[in-house]
């Protein structure tokens, strides 16, 4: 009899998921909130389900009659503490609910960090009568509910704070925002899956930030150009900081501010796989099949990772300011190096227009 895999949510990020279980014979059955943009699995699942990923006592109650074998979502946030809460009421493979509402929110999750001892930049929440002494500026603020850098904006001076608070407090759903110290140097994060409490580390990635834009990801590469040292001690930081919100099973991605001086600083973790193509660029680079990992979790029939390449891996986001992009998109047929390409039919919420996809067997430096 097949097995039955619940997948919470039904869009576009959903559609690696269906299709991989699909190709390894699970039934799948898609839940989401029947409107368009929520909805692009609808034809692809073997089921679709009209209900809200937020509905969580709803699916429940579907998972129950359909008698599921496991739940799993992967690149949707709101979808992680329900995805958490199914799994749990049936005695599935999963994290518990209250630690996913936990590591869903920045603030929470921050001082889960302190109480164990995670070093990660000085915050606050930020409330009317907030004390700010000690800050230095510039100083960060970002809603605790939000992710991909949505509502993230930096201050340079105390005179902007205000004006840059009502700006992610728009961008908030809870209306809630965090203060913290802006912490400079290189950004890198951590992909990882996790089985019962054990950590396996998947790949390090640095990134490359806009300087004129707040936060504006550029573009993303495996493996990251680090010493043994630095990242001996991040991935021992990722796995304090995965055991700090008791989380247990399944994929995340932990981010991190590494200094001149060679310090490490927890940024915060995504308690579900990283976007923008991480899986498709991590396969290409060490040969890893993240959403079947992510399966295989789900169903517990997790097997520890097996590593069969190792190459160089990236891509890169076509913006306004980065249009050198466009010719490799328009050329791939003349680059080997280029495994996939996409110009976006209208920009995305960061102002993309398109992508290229690239492996190498040597670092290779792309110019603009």
């Amino acid at each position: 009899m097949k097995k039955k895999l619940a997948i919470i949510g039904a869009d576009a990020g959903q559609i690696p998921l269906v299709n991989k279980a699909k190709e390894m014979g699970i039934e799948t059955h898609c839940f989401s909130w029947d409107k368009e943009g929520f909805t692009d699995c609808k034809g692809i699942a073997d089921y679709f389900h009209p209900i809200s990923t937020l509905e969580k006592e709803r699916i429940l109650e579907e998972c129950k009659k359909i008698k599921i074998n496991g739940v799993a979502s992967i690149m949707n946030d709101p979808a992680v503490p329900t995805v958490a809460f199914v799994a749990q009421g049936m005695g599935l493979i999963g994290n518990r609910y209250e630690d996913m509402l936990l590591s869903s929110n920045k603030l929470t999750m921050r001082q889960a960090f302190k109480q164990n001892h995670v070093k990660s930049p000085r915050f606050t929440i930020a409330k009317e009568s907030m004390d700010l002494t000690g800050f230095q500026y510039p100083l960060i603020v970002k809603p605790t509910d939000r992710t991909g850098s949505i509502g993230v904006r930096k201050v340079e001076r105390k005179e902007e704070l205000q004006d840059t608070l009502q700006k992610s407090l728009d961008d908030s759903r809870r209306k809630e925002v965090i203060i913290e110290e802006l912490i400079s140097g290189v950004e890198v994060s951590i992909d990882s899956i996790s089985w019962n409490g054990k950590h396996y580390m998947l790949a390090i990635k640095d990134k490359e930030i806009s300087k004129t834009v707040d936060f504006l990801l550029l573009a993303k590469h495996y493996p990251a150009q680090l010493n043994t040292e630095i990242q001996d001690k991040l991935k021992s930081e990722t796995i304090k900081a995965l055991d700090a919100i008791n989380f247990k099973y399944g994929a995340a991605v932990t981010q991190f501010k590494i200094t001149e001086a060679g310090e490490i600083f927890s940024i915060e973790i995504n308690p579900r796989m990283a976007g923008d193509h991480a899986h498709t660029v991590m396969k290409l680079h060490n040969g890893y099949d993240y959403v079947r990992g992510v399966i295989d979790v789900a169903l517990g029939q997790f097997e520890e990772p097996v590593f069969t390449d190792n190459k160089y891996s990236g891509i890169f986001y076509l913006y306004e300011g980065t249009e050198w992009v466009r010719k490799f998109i328009e050329n791939k047929e003349c680059d080997p190096n280029i495994i996939e390409t996409k110009f976006f039919e209208k920009e995305d919420i960061h102002g993309a227009k398109g992508y290229f996809i690239y492996q190498t067997e040597q670092k290779r430096r792309w110019e603009s």
